[in-house]
């Protein structure tokens, strides 16, 4: 006899959120984390003394809904508060950048072009149209195609009217602007390539993408949508607040999070599958096993590709990550001179699209988009493109390159920024990899391409979280409404179990 009903892989937000939707629904639920910490890529960590940092994302927040489904309020659910885009110059020049607070957005905008500061506002309003019918879709469950059900048909057609209500021209405004990129859309709204940049700067966070790739136009819209405008959004006390928040709640709904217990097998019975093998050769039973690793880790590795059809292990295999990001965490005694704020360093579209050059040829940016982020004494960086791969080098070789790299790009804004530094600890994208599970260093767990949308996430028939092996189901970032901190894939996928 199973002691659980469910087996989530993985205490990152989407696994947390599903186990909290299960537990809500009566299912005995438990979670398996192999590190000693919840949140998964939305986790604070401590480096040292005073050196507690968020460590992959620098702000975040769940879905609404999600917060209100499993009343997380109740649970000490912290607060959390926009935060504008400031881009500053090399010329000292600052842009700065909310989707509130319009009077001091279109001042800020008018000192680069007036015409510019007079779109704004309908700007604004296009952005949060496309960023409501994108958080439609990702609710609306993907059908497998080329084959639908009515049952899978009947939402399509509610998403459908949806965006009909939109109205004709926003309508095509947004079927228009997803295969556009950040370029080619920012310039039918704005003439300042400051501007452009500025925004072209959200449209490649975290994507392993150039301002001027297909495709960025809805990175922008995920982007906007996930971050509640150009800014973000900073939880108080930390990011890991949610995820302890999470576990809260679960507890409190009679399911559990067992650390340090690392999923080395999926165990499959006649294709069918039967529960989990830890790294100490322990088994766990249940009729259900969810995962919240990435899907080609799952497939690959957890399951294995001789439990699974030759097609399906081939499109596995073909998930693209590409992952080039790193991180950059300084502590400071204070004096860093890093103002609140989400700060890029994004001074033209061209400079954007050439740090990307680099990552094309399997190199790290010499001259690098930047986000910094400042909070007390931690000064954090965010740092692209960095790949995951490197052509000549390796990240053993590169972690004091990466180092030296960012803190002097920063320093060119922030004079104050060099003398102030006590402390330094870089994430390269093999960190990425190896401490947070993620393969290729890929946040996403699968870039946010055009052919890993929709229903082609994580690859063309699978978007519905059920996978070949029976009871098998994936709740990660790589799934329909992945991407960023939201929690939506890991509440799709427990809406998707509980249907069956």
């Amino acid at each position: 006899m199973a002691d659980h009903d469910v087996i989530i892989i993985g205490a990152g937000l989407n696994g947390l959120v599903a186990a909290n939707y299960l537990a809500k629904a009566g299912k005995r639920v438990i979670v398996l984390e192999r590190r000693a910490i919840a949140g998964g890529q939305a986790v604070s960590e401590t480096f040292g003394e005073d050196f507690t940092v968020d460590a992959l994302h620098a702000g975040g927040a769940l879905r609404p809904d999600i917060v209100d489904d499993l009343d997380l309020a109740q649970h000490g659910l912290p607060s959390s508060a926009a935060e504008p885009l400031i881009s500053i110059l090399p010329d000292g020049r600052k842009l700065r950048l909310t989707a509130g607070s319009e009077d001091e957005t279109i001042a800020s905008v008018a000192a680069f072009s007036k015409r510019d500061a007079e779109r704004w506002p309908a700007f604004v309003a296009f952005m949060t149209e496309a960023a409501g019918f994108l958080d439609a879709a990702y609710r609306t469950p993907m059908p497998r195609l080329p084959h639908i059900s009515l049952s899978e048909g009947l939402p399509l057609a509610k998403l459908g009217l949806q965006l009909r209500r939109l109205g004709p021209r926003d309508m095509f405004r947004v079927i228009r602007a997803l295969p556009m990129s950040a370029l080619e859309l920012t310039e039918e709204w704005f003439e300042s390539d400051i501007v452009r940049a500025a925004l072209g700067s959200g449209a490649i966070h975290g994507s392993t993408l150039g301002p001027m790739s297909a495709g960025t136009g809805y990175t922008l819209m995920h982007n906007w949508l996930n971050r509640g405008g150009p800014g973000q959004r900073r939880v108080a006390g930390g990011l890991g607040r949610i995820a302890e928040t999470l576990a809260a709640a679960l507890k409190a709904r009679g399911g559990a999070v067992r650390f340090s217990a690392d999923v080395k097998m999926i165990l499959v019975d006649d294709q069918r599958v039967r529960g989990v093998r830890l790294a100490s050769g322990e088994e766990i039973v249940a009729p259900v096993v969810v995962s919240g690793a990435d899907p080609r880790h799952t497939l690959l590795d957890l399951v294995g590709a001789p439990e699974l059809p030759p097609d399906f292990v081939w499109g596995a295999q073909s998930i693209k990550m590409r992952g080039a990001v790193a991180k950059v965490h300084l502590l400071t005694d204070g004096n860093h001179g890093v103002p609140a704020g989400t700060i890029a360093v994004a001074p033209g579209i061209r400079y954007l699209e050439r740090a990307y050059d680099a990552a094309k040829y399997g190199q790290m940016s010499a001259n690098p988009y930047l986000e910094v982020t400042a909070s007390g004494r931690i000064v954090s960086i965010h740092f692209q493109f960095a790949p995951y791969a490197l052509r000549e080098r390796d990240w053993g070789q590169e972690r004091s390159v990466l180092e030296r790299c960012a803190v002097d790009t920063a320093a060119a804004l922030f004079p104050q920024l060099k003398a102030s530094i006590r402390g330094v600890k870089a994430l390269t994208p093999l960190d990425l990899a190896k401490t947070y599970g993620l393969t290729e260093g890929d946040l996403n767990h699968g870039q946010l391409i055009l052919d890993q949308m929709f229903f082609m996430r994580p690859m063309p028939g699978w978007s519905t979280h059920r996978m070949p092996i029976d009871d098998l189901y994936l709740c990660s970032n790589g799934m329909h409404g992945g991407g960023g901190i939201s929690g939506a894939a890991g509440r799709n996928a427990a809406r998707a179990i509980l249907k069956t």
